[in-house]
């Protein structure tokens, strides 16, 4: 779970909440006083340090008056995927936008290796989602990207005793999910 720091913001001018409330509301053992200003400071300024933590999250919505799911969007990871990065973007930009109904049809009958690891990091966000009473027909898959992982460096023997260099990649693929009002639609003219 990520939190959001543009509705944050808006919630909390909507519901006249300084900067010194919302640090009273996440104070918790090691992170209090000046430190809890300077996290929620850094929070409020989109950064994520310190990591905000999924109480830290419930205790921001219930000052704002929100629920969780306004303000986080909910996050997975696949980490060492034994596949290209450059293969598995395809299959997370064929996602990136779309609903989780269509999002998940499209990965079940993908030939694609990378679409099972896909498929398990959009199913695992959902059940993130639907910790927090998401509705799962809202959901839209708004964070899809993939980052390159450690490579193994292999070789093959070739003639004349020379060997030739084999790459096997790996990635790290990330799946976000977040709920849309029925009013905005992306992607539609």
């Amino acid at each position: 779970m990520r939190l959001q720091a543009e509705k944050l913001k808006a919630l909390a001018t909507k519901a006249g909440i300084s900067r010194e409330q919302l640090a009273q509301a996440v104070e918790r053992p090691g992170l209090a006083g000046e430190r809890a200003l300077r996290a929620v400071d850094n929070w409020l300024a989109g950064r994520h340090l310190p990591v905000c933590k999924a109480s830290d999250i419930a205790r921001l919505a219930s000052a704002v008056g929100a629920s969780v799911k306004d303000i986080s969007r909910f996050e997975s990871k696949v980490r060492y995927h034994r596949g290209s990065p450059r293969k598995a973007r395809l299959i997370a930009d064929l996602v990136r936008g779309k609903s989780v109904d269509q999002a998940l049809n499209l990965l079940t009958f993908s030939p694609k290796r990378a679409a099972d690891n896909v498929r398990k990091a959009l199913a695992a966000a959902i059940a993130d989602a639907e910790q927090f009473e998401a509705d799962v027909t809202k959901l839209v898959v708004s964070l899809s990207m993939v980052d390159e992982g450690p490579t193994m460096k292999r070789f093959q023997p070739k003639d004349r005793g020379r060997a030739h260099p084999i790459m096997k990649r790996s990635s790290h693929i990330t799946i976000g999910v977040e709920e849309r009002s029925a009013g905005r639609k992306r992607g539609s003219r």
